[in-house]
This record gives structure tokens, C-alpha cells and sequence, in this order.
């Protein structure tokens, strides 16, 4: 993570540069959305980056203080007291900021002896730490621009469609350890399963990707034997730079892994520095069946549908089982005991597999991605945060990481911070519909109707894709009857509602996301009969989220809620529930 984020206008850009170069040549490491590479989304990096910075210099002129990035992004360095402002062409700043001490940098003309610069350093360096230090600043290159890939999802050669999800995983898989080498820039899982399934050709690939080469390949595996073909593509002239073909038993899928990686490398004339060899390198696991069968977790947890969790389950034992040191295969397990232990109270909460991933591997995102969902159970949305931020920190395309943060923020009141966690987590996945859907509340508490509405649209718009494939999908069901009484859709919202209610009548979180789209579209009485049909089952971590949630404000001081609410609360102090 950088020690210095810059939040500026683009159209500012020109005017930030010679500021960032002053503070590279500080030695200081500095974060600006310039060197976000083609094909990776702002909105993924952002909240990372912002979160771990130690100061951000928030740049103000006419064009900034109307932007309601800027101002969000100075808000959350404010209140993390990180804010360093400063202000060009006697800009005037959002009232809320005026009180603020901010230094004036129109006289500054890109010297960095002149006096406004050197106040500048001087505030920057109390805020790392640097003022009292003895040891001299060291100068550092500005990062050269990487080099931009898409790698277009391989095909699945096997003749046998249920081997689609070790095709994908090895993809997936590619792309993590390219994007482990600084100098490439690796387009988004998001954006490249976007594009599966459609006739994308190399221009297309290029033009939506902005990438400089796509990698396209096949997979073929039968039995114990595994065929990868691949192969590097100049998007500019469409010319072959690289192409290889590798047969293997897939005892060696890890060592292959490791060689398309370096041919890549080798084939842009890269050179990789020592830890980018070695986290290349590293691997969860070096047993290969433990590997398949977690690539078939990936497969069942991708669409997020509550009855495949026991599933998953069953696999990551399995894994496990195999290599008892796995930490992904621990980590995917403590999530999913989490999400069935949320419906039942009798399961495992997840915690000591959560416990496990970490002790194996420090670094595996999803490991405190885990602990931050174990948090929100208890109740503990401050540690849970933490410990998705953490996660974050680590992976920026942890999904789980960013979908976890959005619902803590919310329940800390932070509305604007969760909006920027949720609009993360649901660009990483194109088929996510949790985040797309508890986004709306956020917009609504916000009395920003029409973002309300738009992420509304784009919510039912992939719940539908969803239940047309699982159409006993019980949690899309439920969020999707939220987002029709939102888009006034009331009849049809209902109609969902009866469906869901006969499809998978025991699923608790369903009815709570019933009762909660009822209560928001003023159908109070369905509302309050969804409520007492889960309430003598309620989760304490549901319980908690009822005292604050929003959705519930319109029946707090109904008899028949505060009853209802009143008895579950009894069952838990006695400790009967």
C-alpha cells in the first residue's frame, strides 16, 4: 500500500503530476488512479488504497470541490485524521473543509525549494512519521507504466461440460500470478468472465480491455492427464508473440502453472524481481487432487446459493482431508460453516477453520475475510471491518473482503463507505447480486434516489439471469422481491415472495429479506407475518442487525414487532435459543 493517496479531479491531472514526481523523488510511495492500468476498475482499488494510506493529500481547485469523489475521499481522511489539503487557484473549499488548514500551492511552480513546498513536506513528513527521523529521504523512480493483459478465459476442451470448473479455475489461477508481477497490469476476473461465451475476437478483447496482448488458451483433461494450450497475442497487429503447447500428468498442474507464467514474462521481456519469483512460486497446496476438488468449491459458490454451502462443505473437508495444510481449503470451509450456522445456530460458526487458514498463511485474504464474517454475527462490526480491510489490503479482488466491509460500514452508520464496498465487491463478480442489492438501501438512506433506482435495475437485471438457471435460488429470490418493491413492482414482488416461500420454506435469511421488501413497499401486514415466521429461529447476529436496520423503522413501535422482537431477545439472554 502506498504512503501517500492523491485525491484530485481528472481533468486536474496535468496540474497533480509534477506534485506526485516531487513526492516520488521524496522516496515516498504514492497512490493516484493514473497508474491504474487498461482493464483494472477504480471502484476495486480505491477503497483499499484510501483505507491503507498513512496520509492522503486531497487536492482542491474550482474543478475538485464540486466532485463528490474528492469530497467523500477528504470526509474519510478527515475522519481518520490523515487529511493533508492543499489548493490551487484560490479555489473555494466545500464549507465543511474551510475550518481545515490547507496550504496554498499557486506559487509553488513546481520547485520543490519554494516555501509552499516545503511547508507541503513538512506536513506530509509529521504525517509518516519522518519529522523527527534522522535517516535522509532516498530518491526513487517514478513506476514505469505496466504492461496490459487480458487473459480471455480458456476453453474447456474435455468433451464433458462438468469440467468447465477446472478450465475456469486455471484461468482464474493465471490470473492471480500474473498479477503478482508489478510490471504487468492484469484485467479484472470481472471483466474477463464478462466476456466468456461471447464471439470477442482479439480487437474486441482490446477495445473493452484497453489491453496491450490477450492470452487465450484451451484446457483438455482426461483422467489423470491434462493438455493446456496457450498462447500470447499482440492486440496492435494481432501477431503471435507467444505459443506453447504443454502435456502433462496433472500431478505437474502446479510446476505448468508456473511455466505459462514465466513464458509470459520471459516472452515481454520482463525480469521479475526476488519476491515476485518466490510469491509466484508459493502455493496453497502442492497436492493436485486437493486442488481439483477445491477448484469444484469455486463452481458451487460462484452463483452464492444458500443450499450449496453443505456442499461446499463436504469438498473443502475433502480437500483438506488430502493436505490437511491447505489454507484456501480451510478458508472457503470457514466460510461456508458461516453461512450455514447464520441459518442454524447448531453448525459450526467457522471460527476455528477461519483460525486454521490464518496460522497456515498470514497473507491468504480470504482467511480475515473469514474472521470479518464470524465478526458480524457476533455483533462486533468494528473488528469485522478491520479484519475485511485487512483482507483488502492483501487481495483488492477478495469479493468476500469487499462484500463483508459493505455490510459492516453499514451497520456502523458509515452509508458512503459501504456504498464504496459494495460497488467493489459487485465489480469483481459479474454474476453478484448481494452487494448489487443491500446497495440500494444505502442510496435510499442517502436520499440518492436515482443511483437508488439504477442499482435497483441492475440488481433484478442479474437476479433474473440467476434463477433461470437456479429457480429455487432462495437468497436471489429474496433480495430480488426487495428490489421489484423498489422499482414498483409490487405484484410481481409478491408473486416472487409465494414462490420463494414454496421453493425453500425453511431458508431464514430468505423470509428475513422478504419481511424486509415488505415492510419497505408498505405491505406492513405480510411484512409482520414473514417476521413471526423466523423469529423463533433468528440468528443473534440477525437479531442485532434488526435493532438497526432500517427497513424495519416503519413497525418499531408496533406491538405485534416490539412482542415478536422482545421474545426472541428473552430466548437468547436465558440461553434458550
Amino acid at each position: 500500500m502506498a504512503d501517500i493517496f492523491v485525491s484530485y479531479a481528472r481533468a486536474d491531472r496535468d496540474l497533480v503530476l509534477p506534485l506526485v514526481e516531487a513526492f516520488q523523488a521524496e522516496g515516498w510511495s504514492v497512490w493516484w488512479d493514473p497508474e491504474i492500468a487498461p482493464g483494472v476498475e477504480f471502484d476495486r482499488l480505491i477503497a483499499t488504497e484510501l483505507a491503507a494510506a498513512k496520509t492522503v493529500v486531497v487536492v482542491w481547485t474550482p474543478t475538485s470541490v464540486d466532485s463528490r469523489w474528492v469530497k467523500g475521499e477528504a470526509r474519510d481522511a478527515a475522519d481518520r485524521g490523515v487529511l493533508t489539503p492543499i489548493r490551487f487557484n484560490q479555489a473555494i473549499m466545500p464549507i465543511d473543509f474551510r475550518a481545515i488548514h490547507t496550504s496554498d500551492m499557486d506559487d509553488w511552480a513546481a520547485d520543490r525549494e519554494s516555501a509552499p513546498y516545503q511547508s507541503l513536506r513538512k506536513s506530509i513528513r509529521t504525517q509518516l512519521n519522518q519529522e523527527n527521523s534522522t535517516a535522509p529521504a532516498v530518491a526513487v523512480k517514478p513506476k514505469r507504466n505496466p504492461v496490459g493483459i487480458c487473459v480471455f478465459p480458456f476453453q474447456n476442451m474435455s468433451g464433458d461440460p462438468e469440467q468447465e470448473y477446472f478450465s475456469d479455475g486455471i484461468t482464474e489461477d493465471i490470473i492471480t500470478d500474473l498479477s503478482k508481477v508489478s510490471a504487468l497490469s492484469i484485467a479484472s476476473r470481472h471483466t474477463t468472465f464478462s466476456l466468456k461465451g461471447t464471439s470477442a475476437n482479439v480487437a474486441d478483447i482490446a477495445k473493452q480491455t484497453s489491453a496491450a496482448f490477450v492470452l487465450e488458451g484451451s484446457v483438455r483433461k482426461s483422467g489423470n492427464r491434462v493438455r493446456i494450450t496457450a498462447q500470447l497475442i499482440n492486440t496492435a497487429n494481432d501477431d503471435h508473440i507467444w505459443a506453447e503447447r504443454f502435456d502433462r500428468d496433472l500431478d505437474d498442474i502446479f510446476k505448468l502453472q508456473d511455466e505459462i507464467s514465466e513464458a509470459i514474462v520471459k516472452a515481454l521481456k520482463l525480469t521479475l524481481l526476488p519476491e515476485e519469483k518466490q510469491a509466484l512460486e508459493h502455493r496453497s497446496t502442492g497436492n493436485s487432487e486437493a486442488y481439483k476438488t477445491f477448484l469444484m468449491t469455486r463452481q458451487f459458490s460462484v452463483m452464492g446459493n444458500e443450499r450449496h454451502q453443505k456442499t461446499i462443505v463436504r469438498l473443502c473437508r475433502h480437500a483438506v482431508s488430502l493436505d490437511p495444510n491447505y489454507a484456501q481449503a480451510w478458508a472457503s470451509l470457514a466460510i461456508a460453516q458461516w453461512e450455514l450456522h447464520r441459518g442454524d445456530q447448531r453448525n459450526a460458526s467457522g471460527e476455528i477453520a477461519a483460525e486454521k487458514a490464518i496460522a497456515l498463511d498470514p497473507m491468504l485474504a480470504d482467511a480475515h475475510a473469514a474472521i470479518g464474517a464470524i465478526r458480524q454475527e457476533q455483533g462486533r462490526y468494528d473488528e469485522g471491518l478491520e479484519a475485511c480491510i485487512h483482507a483488502l489490503s492483501l487481495d483488492s479482488n477478495s469479493y468476500f473482503a469487499a462484500r463483508l466491509a459493505g455490510v459492516h460500514s453499514m451497520a456502523l452508520g458509515r452509508l458512503k463507505d459501504a456504498i464504496t464496498y459494495f460497488e467493489m465487491a459487485a465489480n469483481i463478480i459479474d454474476t453478484e447480486y448481494y452487494a448489487c442489492s443491500m446497495v440500494i438501501q444505502c442510496y435510499e438512506s442517502l436520499e440518492e434516489f436515482d443511483h437508488a433506482h439504477k442499482a435497483s435495475k441492475r440488481a433484478i437485471e442479474r437476479i433474473e439471469k440467476i434463477i433461470a438457471v437456479e429457480p429455487d435460488h432462495g437468497n436471489a429470490l429474496g433480495l430480488g422481491t426487495g428490489a421489484l418493491m423498489r422499482l414498483g413492482q409490487t405484484d410481481r414482488a409478491k408473486e416472487w415472495a409465494a414462490r420463494a416461500y414454496l421453493l425453500d420454506p425453511d431458508n431464514i435469511n430468505l423470509q428475513f429479506n422478504i419481511a424486509c421488501a415488505m415492510l419497505r413497499g408498505g405491505e406492513v401486514e405480510i411484512g409482520l407475518n414473514s417476521i413471526a415466521g423466523f423469529i423463533d429461529r433468528i440468528s443473534e447476529g440477525a437479531l442485532k442487525w434488526m435493532r438497526t436496520d432500517t427497513d424495519f423503522d416503519t413497525v418499531r413501535d408496533d406491538p405485534r414487532f416490539i412482542a415478536m422482537l422482545a421474545k426472541a431477545e428473552a430466548q437468547f439472554k436465558s440461553g434458550s435459543a
